[in-house]
């Protein structure tokens, strides 16, 4: 059988881990990489053996790529996707799948008139440690999960990262960053979300960049920075989130823990695809560390792709799809509009919870992600 052909769009930081990931498979091709700055494609296609590096344009209107990877920044992620459906192309994204609503719901709106698939990051979920998770709590060790906390405390992006800007602009922020990550995790675990609430703020409205290349530059912080959240799930857990980049400290809290009747389940950073796993029963002193009962714990980014690009040969629905990405990204608006308004915000959209991975699994990676 032919190999799928994806394109990569936007060849910035993200990319080169989608790169060595989707270069390294046997059943998907990556075609050619596409961005703004054409040199800077060329040299990530010369990187990483692709056949070519060319404009976003020539990459769309090339007719034999299958799948388009969208590694863009958010503010062009329904711009990238809405071009890619509309010339019969499947489109994976990064997260947020887009900054607004109305944006995520065309998206949805055009790949159904087009037949075609919307995936979107992210696909930590699939992963070993929380795909343990999963298993863990449909086994019963912890009993019937009755809440959930989730905590994602530090410092914002102008410390570290070369082009931090956006991280502050609308469609940015701790949670359409990094909560992504983590209401993606609590719905993969707890499955969908009936209604939020919370209080968001903005601690410091200026920042300044220590990183290079853009070392001493202001930025205008335009979203918030400090988002406390509660989720009711229709399954009636009640869960609480914090994002935060005002914390200069660090936190000592977990990242996730499920609660339930029987156990605690304490779950790993959703922002990495391992381990550890550790629970501890009503019967126990403390807490212990459970076995992965899964693969793909190393730093498996491009896995969503791989699994998109199975379930477009098996005629199967694909588990980071754009009805779990829209549902996030309605929940995520939600914080902000309960914290606005000063009431909970009645979620519109639901969505299944993605199908576990079968444990124990050696073969390909397409066998795997049956």
């Amino acid at each position: 059988m032919n190999k799928l052909k994806a394109g990569i769009v936007g060849c910035g930081k993200i990319s080169g881990i989608y790169l060595q990931n989707l270069t390294a498979n046997r059943e998907l091709e990556v075609a050619a990489c596409a961005d703004l700055d054409v040199a800077r494609a060329r040299a990530s296609a010369d990187e990483y053996g692709i056949p070519r590096g060319c404009t976003p344009a020539e990459l769309l209107a090339d007719p034999a790529i299958d799948i388009v990877v969208n590694l863009t920044i958010p503010a062009v992620h329904a711009e990238v996707c809405l071009q890619a459906l509309e010339v019969g192309k499947h489109v994976y994204v990064e997260k947020p799948l887009a900054v607004t609503r109305e944006e995520g719901q065309a998206i949805l709106a055009k790949a159904a008139e087009k037949g075609r698939l919307v995936g979107s990051a992210p696909d930590t979920f699939l992963g070993g440690g929380i795909q343990t998770c999963i298993k863990l709590i449909e086994d019963g060790w912890i009993g019937l999960p009755v809440a959930a906390s989730a905590f994602m405390i530090g410092r914002g992006h102008e410390h570290w990262h070369p082009d931090p800007e956006f991280y502050y602009a609308k469609g940015g922020g701790p949670m359409f960053d990094m909560g992504p990550y983590y209401l993606t995790a609590l719905v993969a675990m707890l499955g969908p979300i009936h209604r939020v609430t919370g209080s968001a703020g903005i601690s410091y409205p200026q920042r300044t960049i220590t990183s290079q290349p853009k070392f001493g530059r202001t930025i205008q912080v335009e979203t918030p920075t400090h988002i406390a959240g509660v989720l009711d799930f229709r399954s009636g857990a009640i869960g609480t989130i914090i994002t935060s980049f005002d914390a200069f400290g660090g936190t000592e809290l977990p990242r996730i823990e499920i609660y339930g009747s029987e156990g605690t389940l304490s779950v790993p950073d959703p922002n990495t695809f391992g381990g550890p796993v550790r629970v501890r029963r009503y019967d126990a002193t403390e807490f212990g560390d459970m076995p992965l009962t899964h693969g793909f714990t190393d730093n498996c980014r491009g896995l969503g792709v791989l699994d998109m690009a199975a379930a477009i040969r098996q005629g199967r629905t694909h588990r980071a799809n754009g009805e779990l990405a829209y549902h996030v990204l309605e929940a995520m608006h939600g914080f902000h509009d309960a914290s606005m308004h000063g009431k909970h915000y009645e979620m519109h959209s639901s969505c299944e919870r993605p199908a576990p991975l079968k444990a124990g699994l050696a073969g390909g990676i397409f066998d795997e992600l049956q």
